[in-house]
C-alpha cells in the first residue's frame, strides 16, 4: 500500500496516459499503419490546419532535427505531407494526408473506448470531475493550450 501513497502526481498521471497511448498504437498497427511511439507523439500534435516543424519539436520536447527525422518517416509512410505556410511563404506546415486522417479517426475511436472503460471504472461523476480538474490544470501546465 505504501507504494501507492509514495507515487507523485506526475507519475499517477503518466500511467493512464501510457496505457491509452499503448492501446491507440496497437489499434493503429492492427489497421496496418506502422507507427512508433515517438512518431505517434509527433503525429498527435499536428493541428487540422497544419503545424510548423519547430512547433512540433517544441511540443514534443525534442530537437528540431529529431522532429524533422520523424516527420520524414511519417511522410514516407504516407501519413503527412509538407505544404507552404500561407502565413509565411518561407515556412512549411506539416499536414495530414487522407491516410493520416484515417489514422486519426482510428485513434479517436480507441481513445473513446478507453475513456468509456475509465468512466465505467471510476463512475461518470468522478470521470467528469477528473476531466474538469485536468482541464483546469492544463491552464497552468500547457504553454500550447491556446494553439491546440
Amino acid at each position: 500500500m505504501s507504494d501507492q501513497i509514495d507515487q507523485n502526481t506526475g507519475l499517477l498521471l503518466f500511467y493512464p496516459y501510457r496505457a491509452m497511448e499503448d492501446r491507440v498504437l496497437a489499434r493503429i498497427r492492427e489497421a496496418g499503419y506502422e507507427v512508433t511511439a515517438a512518431q505517434g507523439r509527433i503525429f498527435a500534435r499536428i493541428r487540422p490546419s497544419g503545424t510548423r516543424l519547430s512547433d512540433l519539436a517544441a511540443q514534443a520536447q525534442v530537437t528540431k532535427a529529431t522532429a524533422g527525422f520523424i516527420v520524414d518517416q511519417l511522410e514516407r509512410s504516407g501519413l503527412v505531407t509538407r505544404v507552404p505556410d500561407p502565413d509565411d511563404r518561407r515556412a512549411r506546415l506539416v499536414t495530414l494526408t487522407d491516410k493520416g486522417h484515417n489514422a486519426v479517426r482510428l485513434a479517436a475511436e480507441e481513445v473513446a473506448a478507453v475513456e468509456e472503460e475509465w468512466s465505467a471504472h471510476l463512475g461518470a461523476r468522478r470521470m467528469q470531475q477528473l476531466r474538469q480538474s485536468l482541464t483546469q490544470l492544463r491552464e497552468i501546465t500547457d504553454p500550447w493550450a491556446e494553439r491546440s
